[in-house]
C-alpha cells in the first residue's frame, strides 16, 4: 500500500510507529541504502531462489525433476 501511494506521490495516513509507517520510511531509505532496497525488493519480489549445486565447487548445477503420479484404481476390479 506504501509503495502504491509514494509511487503517486501522495504522504502516507499511518501514525508514527505503525507498520505502514516503517514500510514508509524503509522506502524513503531505499533511495540512498542498498540494504534498505535490497528488503523491499525481497518483500515485494520474494527472495531469490537458492541454487542447487552438486558436492564439489566444480560440480555441475544438479537438476532436480520429481514426478508425482496418481492412480486410482477399484480394488474389487480385478482388472484394476
Amino acid at each position: 500500500m506504501e509503495a502504491a501511494l509514494a509511487e503517486q506521490g501522495e504522504d502516507t495516513p499511518a501514525q508514527p510507529g505503525s507498520l505502514r509507517y516503517i514500510a514508509r520510511q524503509l522506502l524513503i531509505r531505499a533511495a540512498d541504502e542498498t540494504a534498505a532496497a535490497r528488503e523491499i525488493g525481497d518483500r515485494l519480489d520474494g527472495k531469490p531462489a537458492q541454487a542447487i549445486v552438486g558436492g564439489d565447487e566444480d560440480d555441475p548445477a544438479i537438476n532436480v525433476v520429481t514426478r508425482i503420479e496418481r492412480a486410482i484404481v477399484n480394488a474389487s476390479d480385478r482388472d484394476s
